[in-house]
């Protein structure tokens, strides 16, 4: 490389001996055939060559290290004033440049002819030179090279190529192994299996992996089940539906005890049963149309709307006590759980005892040891269908016994930090959970927490090779998820400051194999362009990645905290059965107890867990090394347009301010304001810039309060049947109950000042860049 730059000086050299004499020739009329524009061209010529072989390789990648570096032969610094550096793919558009400047001529000054002997002298004095430096340098290199330990390889590009050559490391093989090395582990307590885990990421190389620990209240089961007894015949049944018997109770003892609602109230209820079906809107209307509901016992169907939801309604409306089931003709029809009684959390989200804040050293605890008056207890479809197969005339009336522990105890979460190269204070978060009971929900846990540690393995193989991702990425395995995402909001509230700024996105691992027929993506608006291209990028010549739709749903999990109180951009991908019901979402929110051969009766060849893998990884890297941030305004703009379409309460400003934000977004969106794509203009400081506007567009869309069970952040919608804003439509299930308009106006003043709000983000991202924009034009 030095000779190549030895030679390239002394040819520079001698073309410019060559053009000085050539010009100083003209000038005393030496040549009768060059006047004075070709005088010009010739010596643009010869800053253009002079300028091409003194531009800096390897820019075309930018890092923020590189900040101050500017072309040689430039006046003008793109730091300083904000001005794209403007590509030069030809000499042409230079020299066209250079002419519209008024005071170009001066700037070519003429000097007195030099004879051809001074000019070869001077020559062989550069020469003779630049070859004592080389030689020099030869000498210095040998003996440093000698001396000094050789460096790791230089870092190499991030581009696409990179990425498949991490994604073709993860194999089904691989999270195979993994899955079952941590099954094979007794999981008695939350902190062994998270030492475990830490132990498993630290010898993959991940070089900073953290136990983060937090003592949190947990609802736990009793001593003993808890039981529904039938006053007419005096029968006492166990939540499965099995008779309480002592054979009955030894036989079945951990499922027995782990069917409950975590958080209920405690105690027992004697009262008439009342069949609510769904709980909506329109079924306690007509069931308050007919019977007086106080204090009585609602036999609820889990599906169709948030539980949390549902059962405010229900606690508004004076019931004394739920049973929830399940209906089978909600599931799909490979799935047979009837005889199954399960596990819910009323907890809507964090440590019950610290409301909004972290549950660390010295907080305030306060005395939370139920969350609703509403005694829950979950039941099998069998003893559903046994409580409401009673005569009609029949006044059926049953008792509830429910009893749980309220308790302190640790959680932990394991948290492991692959720290960026160029924005090393920008994270992508990417997390799965390794907390369950028992046996409850299966072992999904063990496959989001295999899927994360072969990702990790992929990547670590890349970094001991020099390459290291532009921004931090960050894994996480969580505690306490099936308890209300107990341990990712201990940690987020800990951390609530430092995340607000520097979190860019959330990528989701939770429960990703619970079928294994079609591919379920969720993103966030902005996020929803990236999701879908990264199924054809990962999905080729796999079937069960054809035709995914991407939507933005509202989830279980825990991204929860991130999506709700951070505003922060979240994508999920997971596999299922196909829905047989228009009824069937947030059946999730239902932890079943499943036998430990479920996972390899779904994905026996662990082929799905492998395509999960690669999807996220995908995601993961492009977030996390593309120079500008692949999010997408004008997504978020359409789907709010999306979301007044055809609703008859929105008025007419409303609709008008949705279509001021969509032409703001197109601008936004528009090449003009990316100009960091390419390569040639990528300032380092606009490409921040940029950044830091890109990375904030959600958070204008966090109403202050939303119904419980439905998700703050307004650009999440409650199912795929649904296509308006969740908190429009609960006010106006709001209004059917209570025949007032009041909250159906508060709901539309919140979603009018979100997007007001954003409107006024966007706009302020565009005067950023005004100066850049004005120049261009």
């Amino acid at each position: 490389m030095f000779v190549c730059l030895f030679f390239n000086f002394v040819f520079t050299e001698k073309k410019m001996a060559y053009h000085k004499v050539n010009a100083d020739q003209r000038a005393q009329g030496h040549s009768p055939y060059l006047d004075n524009d070709e005088l010009q061209a010739t010596a643009l010529e010869l800053e253009w060559d002079m300028e091409k072989e003194l531009e800096e390789p390897g820019f075309d990648h930018f890092r923020l290290g590189g900040a101050a570096q500017h072309h040689v032969g430039n006046s003008q610094s793109p730091d300083l004033d904000l001005e794209p550096i403007q590509p030069s793919s030809s000499p042409k558009g230079r020299f066209q440049r250079l002419q519209e400047d008024p005071d170009y001529i001066s700037h070519y000054t003429r000097q007195a002819p030099k004879s051809n002997r001074c000019n070869f002298f001077r020559i062989l004095k550069v020469f003779c030179t630049a070859l004592i430096l080389f030689i020099f340098g030869i000498v210095i290199g040998y003996y440093a090279r000698k001396k000094c330990p050789s460096p790791p390889t230089s870092q190499e590009p991030n581009n696409l190529h990179i990425s498949h050559e991490i994604l073709k490391e993860i194999k089904a093989e691989n999270i195979e192994r993994i899955y079952r090395d941590l099954l094979q582990f007794p999981r008695e307590d939350d902190v062994d299996i998270a030492m475990k885990i830490l132990v498993q990421w630290t010898s993959q190389g991940l070089e900073d992996v953290r136990l983060v620990n937090y003592s949190v209240l947990l609802d736990l089961p009793g001593s003993s089940s808890n039981t529904v007894t039938l006053k007419s015949s005096g029968e006492c049944f166990y939540p499965s539906g099995q008779q309480c018997t002592r054979e009955t109770k030894t036989h079945h003892s951990q499922d027995l005890l782990y069917s409950y609602a975590a958080y209920s109230a405690k105690g027992a209820l004697e009262a008439e049963l009342v069949d609510v079906q769904y709980g909506t809107a329109e079924d306690l209307i007509r069931i308050q149309a007919i019977t007086n509901v106080t204090k009585k016992i609602a036999l609820l169907k889990l599906g169709q709307s948030p539980l949390l939801y549902k059962l405010s309604l229900l606690e508004d409306a004076g019931f004394g006590g739920v049973l929830l089931y399940v209906d089978p003709c909600d599931l799909p029809k490979t799935t047979d759980l009837a005889d199954k009684a399960f596990m819910v959390s009323l907890n809507s989200g964090g440590d019950p005892s610290t409301p909004g804040y972290a549950s660390i050293d010295g907080s305030y605890r306060q005395n939370r040891l139920n969350l609703t008056t509403l005694l829950v207890q979950p039941i099998s479809a069998v003893l559903a269908k046994k409580l409401v197969s009673l005569p009609e005339n029949t006044v059926q009336k049953d008792s509830l016994n429910i009893q749980s522990v309220t308790t302190y105890k640790t959680i932990s979460n394991v948290i492991g930090y692959l720290k960026g190269s160029v924005f090393p204070d920008r994270y992508i978060i990417i997390g799965s959970h390794h907390n369950s009971l028992n046996t409850y929900g299966g072992q999904e846990w063990a496959s989001s927490t295999a899927i994360i540690t072969a990702f990790i393995q992929a990547l670590m193989l890349k970094v001991k090779r020099g390459w290291r991702p532009d921004r931090t990425i960050v894994f996480c395995s969580w505690g306490g998820t099936s308890f209300g995402n107990i341990g990712s909001y201990e940690w987020a509230e800990d951390l609530k400051r430092v995340l607000q700024r520097n979190v860019v996105a959330y990528v989701s691992l939770h429960n990703p194999v619970r079928g294994n027929s079609t591919l379920h993506p969720v993103a966030s608006p902005s996020l929803q362009q990236l999701a879908a291209e990264s199924q054809s990028f990962t999905c080729v010549e796999k079937p069960h990645c054809r035709g995914s739709n991407v939507s933005s749903v509202q989830t279980q999990g825990d991204a929860d905290y991130f999506i709700n109180h951070l505003g922060v951009p979240a994508t999920q991908f997971s596999y299922e059965d196909i829905k047989t019901s228009e009824n069937s979402s947030f059946l999730s929110e239902a932890l079943f107890p499943v036998h430990s051969t479920k996972t390899e009766e779904l994905d026996p060849s662990f082929s799905l867990h492998e395509t999960i893998a690669k999807l996220t990884g995908q995601v993961t890297l492009q977030i996390a090394n593309e120079p500008v941030l692949p999010f997408n305004a004008l997504d978020i703009a359409l789907e709010v347009q999306n979301s007044l379409k055809g609703d008859e309460v929105v008025p007419p400003q409303l609709l008008a301010a949705a279509s001021r934000l969509r032409d703001t977004a197109e601008l936004f969106q528009s090449d003009e304001m990316r100009p960091a794509n390419d390569p040639k203009e990528r300032a380092p400081l606009r490409v921040r810039m940029l950044n830091d506007v890109l990375q904030s567009l959600e958070k204008s869309f966090l109403v202050h309060r939303a119904p419980p069970g439905l998700y703050r952040n307004i650009l999440y919608r409650l199912d795929e049947r649904t296509s308006q804003f969740s908190v429009l439509l609960e006010a106006l299930e709001h209004r059917k109950l209570h025949q007032s308009n009041e909250t159906v106006q508060a709901a539309l003043s919140e979603v009018l000042s979100s997007i007001n709000s954003a409107q006024v983000y966007f706009k302020a991202g565009l005067d950023l860049f005004e100066p850049t924009l004005a120049g261009k034009k």
